[in-house]
């Protein structure tokens, strides 16, 4: 983790994407910009987690970060990711005391997050209602996500989850190559490489996908779609 030389300037110009930004007083918006920093974080880096300190709202300027719950023998249930233009209100616990799990974030890409302390953060939720019901109507968002993970991991077979995964993938980027390992994809499923592995296979028998190293490349669109 290092921190990143933006200018006061350049940090407005961000944080005005943001939907309170507006309700702002001018001495408010000031007081937002001399309390943020931006801060680079390399693939794989832990960015908030047990025993972290309450980082503050986080918004991301660059790359994708994932948000997950681990159990004591260190399995990862991913709850959902960020990605560029998204703010995050979960790493700010000490702020909302209605948060009351712990949840770790992982740079999933290199990443440039803004971020607003946690004091600065709080006072500005306390001060302007804006701020406040940008904070609640974010946690609700976070928490359907979180919901939509765990009726897939309870209720959805794994055929079903993966063929979504991978249409979800190439919805977001346009390509039919999915640049991830077997086991990038079963972390991101919340399985076991082997799982993933063996319904991959069923895939190439049905003509769905061609596997190649590091890469899965979608042969049948609709056929996943099908599923």
């Amino acid at each position: 983790m290092m921190d990143r030389n933006y200018g006061e300037t350049e940090i407005k110009e961000r944080l005005s994407q943001l939907s309170f930004w507006e309700k702002m007083e001018e001495k408010q918006k000031e007081y937002a910009v001399s309390h943020a920093t931006v801060r680079h974080y390399k693939k794989g880096a832990a960015i908030f987690g047990s025993g972290s300190v309450c980082l503050g709202m986080v918004f991301v300027l660059k790359g994708s970060i994932r948000i997950s719950l681990l159990s004591e023998e260190g399995r990862e249930i991913m709850l959902f990711r960020l990605e560029e233009g998204d703010p995050c209100v979960l790493s700010a616990a000490c702020v909302i005391s209605q948060i009351t799990f712990e949840t770790h974030m992982t740079a999933d890409r290199d990443c440039d997050l803004l971020i607003i302390s946690s004091v600065a953060f709080r006072h500005l939720t306390e001060e302007n209602i804006y701020v406040k019901c940008f904070m609640y109507e974010l946690m609700m968002e976070r928490f359907s996500s979180v919901m939509w993970t765990m009726q897939q991991i309870l209720f959805a077979k794994f055929d079903q989850r993966l063929a979504g995964f991978l249409l979800q993938e190439y919805e977001k980027t346009g390509s039919l190559q999915i640049r991830m390992t077997q086991e990038q994809v079963a972390q991101q499923i919340n399985s076991a490489r082997e799982v993933v592995a063996r319904m991959l296979r069923r895939f190439v028998s049905d003509g769905l996908v061609e596997i190649r190293r590091g890469t899965i490349l979608l042969r049948d669109i609709e056929g996943l779609r099908m599923i």
